[in-house]
């Protein structure tokens, strides 16, 4: 019997007919992962195709509208990219109703906003150091606002799972600013536990009913529950702190939008070593006079990251209104922002029924989307100038944003670029894939099942990016 070299065998076995893959089927990996679970076949749908040839690699039960969750954010930014561009920035002005003399207003100042999807403490600041820096020290009337640039409507934070403080619950407003959301800071102090706040409002009324008990730093919540007025201008902490915590911090969205910026621009304006002598109001800005200073925003190249990445829903709901209020003016609503999105579709080519985006966030039960026509958007994305910003904007495997701890091992680590979705019973992946081989694929899966949530549709995911790893 003839023996071959290892080099030899190995040329040899090359050229062995390969075992066919059928796309209308699940990898045998998946089958298997679902199955250890007791978890349906048809409850995933799943959607694999080639970058270089465009054929279906995988296509079961595509054409099947299921519940994405978060994974349509990845519909929303790419709007935005195509249609406002890369660079595109958002404004907040300000205007001084009054004469300024020597640093002082002797008026009101006005401020507006655009709808600046990431005016955050920081972003504030340094605002306000630029408007400090055209001269003006001390504000001898009022705060006046203006949000009138999006159209709001009745926003229920409870409605979808009775969780309102919770920032993922959070309206949108053209007047955004830190996500209306405070970092609430407990330390044991003695007998007691010291509440402290970040950012600091002074219209924000704390009481303390907290009580410091012996224990491990454990629990929901560290034993504290919270009770706000109907407003959340007041909280009051109660429960039982355990004092083998250092140090606790939660976010939890407190005041109204417009009272939310007022406290905020009242704490960091007098850090700054400025003087608002009144209290605030709401108001329009004027049309016939020019704006003292006008602060814009990162570019959405940044923004769609922040969006994707982390998965913020108020910040995808923000753009979602933009859209809506640059297409067809001011002021956005949501319908309108849908519409900008059925328009953009058909316009591509691409089926406007298999698109349900609801808020634009993905933290909707009506929410629907096929995994084919999800698959046929992003495969039309790839080809777009702005495609380095689009996929740059998504997670990467392993590394950062809502995979920093996902797909590390076995080789994933680094190899995806993908938006994450999950709501409970829902689990969903979508993005782009480089395998082993250097094939590029677009990769959608998504998941509709009791307690799939759980880490049950994570499993699946992790066995089908692992068997696309090998082809």
């Amino acid at each position: 019997m003839m023996r071959c070299r290892r080099i030899g065998c190995a040329f040899a076995a090359m050229l062995l007919p390969m075992a066919v893959f059928a796309a209308d089927s699940l990898p045998a990996s998946v089958k298997n992962a679902l199955k250890h679970r007791g978890v349906p076949e048809d409850s995933i749908s799943v959607y694999v195709e080639d970058l270089s040839s465009g054929d279906a690699v995988v296509s079961w039960n595509a054409e099947t509208a299921r519940n994405p969750a978060s994974v349509v954010k990845l519909v929303t930014t790419l709007v935005a990219l195509d249609l406002l561009g890369p660079a595109y920035r958002w404004q907040t002005e300000f205007y001084a109703l009054g004469e300024i003399d020597e640093g002082r207003l002797d008026g009101d100042l006005l401020i507006k906003g655009y709808g600046d999807p990431f005016l955050v403490t920081e972003r504030m600041w340094q605002m306000l150091r630029q408007l400090r820096l055209t001269g003006l020290d001390s504000i001898g009337g009022d705060l006046l606002i203006d949000d009138s640039f999006f159209a709001v409507a009745h926003h229920d934070p409870a409605a979808f799972d009775r969780e309102p403080l919770r920032a993922y619950n959070v309206a949108p407003n053209a007047l955004l600013t830190n996500f209306k959301v405070v970092r609430y800071i407990f330390e044991p102090d003695g007998n007691g536990v010291r509440i402290g706040t970040d950012p600091e409002l002074e219209n924000l009324e704390i009481s303390n009913r907290l009580q410091l008990a012996r224990g491990p730093c454990r629990g929901y919540q560290r034993g504290i529950t919270i009770i706000p007025n109907d407003d959340v201008s007041e909280v009051t902490f109660t429960g039982k702190f355990p004092n083998g915590c250092a140090i606790y911090a939660m976010d939890r969205a407190a005041l109204e939008h417009n009272a939310f910026t007022y406290g905020l621009f009242r704490t960091l304006w007098a850090q700054s070593g400025g003087e608002l002598e009144g209290t605030w109001r709401i108001a329009t800005a004027p049309a016939d006079t020019e704006p003292l200073m006008v602060f814009e925003s990162s570019p959405l190249s940044d923004v769609i990251t922040k969006i994707n990445k982390h998965s913020n829903n108020v910040m995808a709901r923000q753009l979602l209104f933009t859209l809506a209020a640059e297409r067809f003016g001011a002021p956005g609503t949501e319908e309108n922002g849908r519409k900008v999105i059925s328009d953009w579709l058909a316009a591509r080519g691409l089926d406007v029924e298999a698109f349900h985006v609801e808020n634009g966030a993905g933290l909707s039960r009506a929410a629907r989307m096929t995994a084919r026509h999800l698959g046929d958007m992003l495969s039309f994305a790839y080809r777009q100038p702005y495609m380095p910003e689009y996929v740059s904007s998504l997670s990467l495997s392993g590394t950062d944003g809502t995979l920093s701890r996902r797909f590390r091992r076995n080789g994933l680590k680094g190899k995806a670029h993908i938006k994450t979705g999950s709501l409970d019973h829902v689990s969903a992946i979508a993005g782009y894939f480089q395998a082993k081989s250097g094939r590029r694929f677009v990769v959608v899966s998504l998941h509709n099942y009791t307690d799939i949530h759980r880490g049950y549709g994570e499993e699946a995911q992790q066995a089908l990016l692992e068997w696309l790893d090998h082809q």
